[in-house]
């Protein structure tokens, strides 16, 4: 298996960060340099069929993009540690903290550093208030997520799961705008340092 993959970007961190957690080493890592344009070259293209990053090609040359389907694929590959939920209730519950975690605080921060971070308008042409509407939508989600987190050590159940990896990883974008979870927010910022201090956040960094 081939990973098509970026360094910086969220998406594909995901991804590097639930294969470091199961401790996946046997997939190729491919780097894309999107600033250069790569991810639009008509070879990849004919893989991936969108300029995404991440892309997985698999052994038979099936390529899938969407950081979530290629971590639910790996998962099924390599089904330990357990990282979707084990129970259907348990799994219900992971999807459930995993959309709200992509919903409402991923994808705002993720186009508040889009639109507003000066270095990407390579990428795109950026409309700053989308990006400053965005970035404060998301920072008032997270009070949702301090909610949850004072009864809880993790999102979703009593380990870490793909819905701590999606949420990290959007709050932790915003470091792009040199942006902090707010000080009142304690319990966001205790899991947010736990999630920090995972030897496999270095995969996802």
């Amino acid at each position: 298996m081939k990973l098509y993959d970026t360094p910086l970007a969220p998406n594909p961190r995901r991804v590097r960060w639930f294969m470091a957690e199961k401790g996946i080493e046997d997939v190729e890592i491919v780097r894309l340099n999107l600033m250069e344009g790569t991810h639009k070259q008509p070879d990849y293209l004919a893989k991936a069929g969108l300029p995404n990053v991440p892309a997985l090609e698999m052994d038979d040359g099936t390529t899938v993009t969407e950081s979530v389907a290629i971590c639910r694929y790996l998962e099924s590959r390599y089904p330990e540690p357990n990282l979707f939920g084990r129970t259907p209730e348990e799994t219900a519950v992971v999807e459930m903290w995993m959309r709200r975690a992509e919903m409402l605080v991923a994808t705002p921060f993720m186009l508040g550093v889009r639109h507003l971070h000066p270095a990407l308008a390579a990428l795109e042409k950026q409309e700053p208030a989308i990006g400053e509407y965005n970035r404060d939508q998301g920072l008032r989600a997270l009070r949702v997520f301090d909610r949850r987190l004072a009864g809880h050590e993790w999102l979703a159940t009593d380990r870490l799961t793909i819905a701590d990896i999606v949420g990290f990883i959007g709050i932790d974008f915003t470091r792009m705008l040199k942006l902090a979870i707010p000080e009142d927010l304690i319990h966001v910022q205790r899991w947010a340092q736990a999630m920090r201090e995972r030897p496999a956040a270095k995969a996802g960094m």
